[in-house]
């Protein structure tokens, strides 16, 4: 870990190259402004719910400009990978060949399978009389012959130009901001039977009321459906495999209690960095990343893993410690303080654990000590970064990487 010294130093570098960049093109929200938008307004869609209630909150969601850390660092990725891997002009030769309103816009379930109440089946015992054909008239000859492939040829790694992304990493941006909202949804499910006020989902919203946990229990399951029959559509078996581990990582995270450094960096990488790590991982595979151009993957997911812990990090600073959530501040704050340690081992789950716990973090260097730790992995993200070529979108997610640890990007 850095000194103290050495990160205020590096803060001060990275203060001075965000103000740069407040008024430049390379600002990360500004290069991928209209992808974005076009992202938020196309979930509903996506969703594609009859249900007024879940069409309430996928509405909320989608028109929430807070919360797009996670499609935002899709999307420059995307960009800044895309045209290295061996594989891209094959991917770019099939996404030219569909029709990407199609692929990305068209919602995950049919109307006539969603809004009825079941497939029209046969009630009748004689419909089954009959033994269905598997081998109809004209199908018995043999397929022709397939084309010859053509001659491989050396592949030079270079971005594309222009730069443009594919509809399934438009895709992949939208699922890994679902999976991000259904987690947020399931947080809100407590021991009092009410509904908490933390998620943009829209708390205190009159829909949510009388539902108690069932709802945020139900939107959640609801859009980790979607979530599977979108991650089917993509079509690429590995980034398959890696969103669906996310899904694991996430429900072992919450079963972890934490009460030293080592496990709570552990259930932050479980519940955050995974999420991010992965989904930069999976975008460069969709963008044609092969084996044996692997480097491209290892950097996003180096890149996605140290962001997500510096995010995950600074958002524990801001919403201080809670019932059964032991955090870095407060775990800091008990090497100050080792009356704490008692409170840590029992999750503060007594009576006035938790008021304790903040006036010893109050009074320690808990928070600072945490956001330094933050910074340090930013500074691990943007040394990841150096082994992409250079581009705009390179630059933007330089900046993001300090920017998630000091929240200057909102």
């Amino acid at each position: 870990m850095l000194s103290r010294n050495e990160m205020r130093y590096r803060h001060q570098q990275w203060m001075r190259r965000l103000r740069a960049y407040r008024t430049a093109a390379a600002w990360p929200t500004s290069l991928v402004a209209g992808d974005l938008d076009r992202l938020r307004s196309s979930l509903l869609g996506l969703l594609g719910t009859a249900h007024p209630t879940l069409s309430e909150i996928a509405q909320c969601n989608a028109s929430d400009t807070r919360g797009q850390f996670r499609p935002l660092l899709v999307l420059l990725f995307s960009h800044a990978t895309n045209g290295l891997g061996s594989s891209w002009p094959t991917k770019q030769r099939d996404a030219l060949l569909e029709d990407p309103a199609a692929a990305l816009d068209s919602p995950l379930t049919r109307p006539d399978i969603l809004n009825v109440p079941h497939p029209s089946t046969p009630t009748h015992a004689a419909s089954f009389a009959g033994v269905f054909d598997l081998h109809p008239a004209g199908l018995d000859a043999p397929p022709p012959a397939p084309a010859p492939a053509p001659a491989p040829t050396a592949y030079i790694p270079a971005l594309a130009s222009p730069s443009c992304l594919l509809p399934t990493q438009r895709r992949l941006a939208q699922i890994v901001e679902m999976i991000h909202i259904a987690a947020v949804f399931h947080d809100e499910v407590n021991d009092n039977d009410s509904v908490g006020t933390s998620t943009s989902a829209g708390a205190g919203a009159p829909f949510l009321d009388g539902f108690g946990n069932l709802l945020p229990i139900l939107s959640g399951d609801f859009l980790l459906g979607r979530v599977s029959t979108a991650l089917a559509r993509l079509g690429e078996a590995e980034a398959f495999e890696l969103l669906a581990t996310v899904l694991a990582n996430q429900a072992e995270g919450d079963m972890l209690r934490v009460h030293d450094t080592d496990t709570y960096l552990r259930k932050t990488y479980l519940r955050t960095a995974s999420l991010v790590a992965k989904g930069a991982r999976a975008t460069a595979i969709l963008g044609g990343c092969a084996h044996d151009t692997a480097i491209w993957r290892d950097v996003a997911y180096a890149y996605g893993r140290n962001v997500g812990f510096a995010y995950q990090l600074v958002e524990d600073t801001l919403r201080g410690p809670a019932r059964a959530r032991v955090t870095g501040p407060v775990l800091f704050a008990a090497e100050e303080h080792p009356e704490l340690r008692p409170l840590i081992r029992r999750d503060l789950a007594d009576e006035g654990d938790v008021e304790q716990a903040r006036d010893y973090v109050s009074r320690s260097h808990g928070v600072e000590r945490t956001r330094a730790l933050a910074l340090s992995y930013a500074e691990k993200a943007r040394e990841a970064l150096a082994f992409l070529p250079n581009s705009e979108h390179k630059s933007a997610l330089d900046v993001l990487a300090h920017a998630a640890a000091t929240r200057t990007w909102l």
